[in-house]
């Protein structure tokens, strides 16, 4: 959930590659690393991704006054790229949300009349992204996430991963700004340590760069383990 920034790349392999080497030699590098990428991606079908969360038990906040809440990772087919993209959302600017203009993965606080938190994921989808989710598409569930700084509300928040056959069309509602379809295999290369300006302080966050995007904070924190999951 994200602002602006100042770039300050995390260091890779293939960024030393750069330095150390001629233009060709980083041209194949890059090449034969996008390769690798693709076949990888090509090979991960949502069985595959449904087994691997599945292997798993999730970490389960214990928070008992804690407000809950849970958000979706939609992934759908990511075309002429292969693999998979996920959703990812642009929260409007609003003076009442802590997370105010940030990217996001769809989703929100559970309301009373909501069965459990897989219902809540469910309806807030629908609600943003007029995006209607089923349970057949549930792939797995991430360890719940809390916020880290003390600013933040007291709120537990809940992951669960769909997997879609197609993109569906997206009606955004006026909490939500924009919209983008992220290639999963991609973000690995997009990682990023940056310097934002919060609430007037400035901080140096880890994140991914998704076009002049930043998604930082509790998303960041949601996606990393899941993309070392699938890797």
């Amino acid at each position: 959930m994200p602002a602006a920034a100042t770039a300050a790349n995390a260091k890779s392999p293939t960024a030393n590659l750069r330095i150390r080497t001629s233009g060709v030699k980083v041209t194949r590098a890059i090449v034969r690393t996008k390769i690798i990428e693709r076949a990888i991606a090509m090979n991960l079908t949502l069985d595959v991704i449904r087994d691997r969360l599945n292997a798993r038990s999730p970490r389960r906040g214990a928070k008992p006054h804690a407000r809950e809440a849970a958000v979706a990772a939609i992934l759908a087919p990511g075309g002429a790229s292969g693999g998979w993209d996920v959703l990812m959302i642009r929260r409007a600017e609003r003076s009442d949300d802590p997370w105010s203009g940030q990217m996001a993965l769809p989703g929100g606080r559970k309301d009373p009349l909501d069965a459990d938190l897989l219902a809540t994921a469910v309806r807030e989808t629908a609600e943003e992204t007029a995006v209607a989710l089923s349970g057949g598409q549930l792939l797995g569930e991430l360890d719940d996430v809390e916020p880290s700084t003390p600013h933040l509300p007291d709120i537990l928040i809940r992951p669960f991963v769909f997997g879609v056959g197609v993109k569906p069309p997206i009606r955004l509602s006026d909490e939500v700004a924009g919209h983008v379809w992220v290639p999963v295999h991609e973000l690995p290369g997009w990682a990023t340590q940056e310097e934002i300006t919060v609430r007037g302080s400035l901080r140096r966050v880890r994140g991914y760069r998704v076009g002049d995007a930043l998604v930082w904070g509790l998303t960041e924190r949601i996606l990393t383990p899941f993309l070392e999951l699938i890797r």
